[in-house]
């Protein structure tokens, strides 16, 4: 979490709007990520856009950049652990409550990616289908959440390398899946999704 700005300096009149979106819901593999971003109209950051549409370099690039001038920004997850235990969906509502709650700044107002927003949200939220291309700061969340998310990939890959999580980052490629099928399971595979569940029978 971070913020670059002390919550007694902001005027009362100006909402604070924080964006939030989830990375990783589909791959076999892997924590689900989500970030919550306050940007500041002061500091535009240019070349926001959903994050799958952009080149890792360039994700990278406008990771930094967003993490350096936004109000304020958080990045959370739920473990495979949760995801087995409550389900995929309710586990990406669990890292995007914990990523709203780890803002240093209360928006007014929460912009959430796609149809579905987490239960008991303090603040009023808004739902927006590929919000991640139409508003800025779920575009910015949905790049720290892909950027954060990919990097604990390449750190799974240095531990399991047999399986690639380097190139596939967890989603269930032709590559992946053989090399599932070839040395099972790992503990960072989610066994309750179909081709994990396949392989354990």
């Amino acid at each position: 979490m971070h913020s670059n700005l002390d919550l007694f300096t902001l005027p009362e009149s100006q909402l604070l709007v924080a964006g939030i979106d989830e990375a990783g819901r589909g791959p076999l593999a892997g924590a689900v990520y989500a970030a919550a971003v306050i940007l500041d109209s002061a500091k535009p950051v240019t070349g926001l856009m959903d994050s799958k549409k952009l080149s890792e370099k360039k994700r990278n690039q406008l990771a930094l950049e967003i993490k350096e001038n936004a109000l304020a920004w958080s990045i959370a997850s739920a473990s495979v652990e949760e995801i087995d235990n409550i389900n995929i969906l309710q586990a990406t509502m669990l890292a995007m409550k914990r990523a709203f709650l780890g803002l240093e700044l209360v928006p007014g107002l929460v912009l959430i990616d796609g149809n579905r927003a987490p239960a008991d949200m303090p603040v009023r939220c808004q739902t927006i289908v590929q919000g991640d291309a139409l508003e800025p700061c779920i575009s910015a969340a949905s790049i720290l959440a892909k950027t954060a998310r990919d990097e604990t990939l390449i750190k799974l890959h240095e531990q399991y390398p047999e399986y690639g999580f380097d190139q596939h980052k967890g989603y269930g490629t032709a590559l992946h899946l053989s090399r599932l099928r070839e040395h099972g399971p790992c503990p960072e595979h989610r066994r309750s999704f179909a081709p994990v569940r396949k392989v354990l029978a």
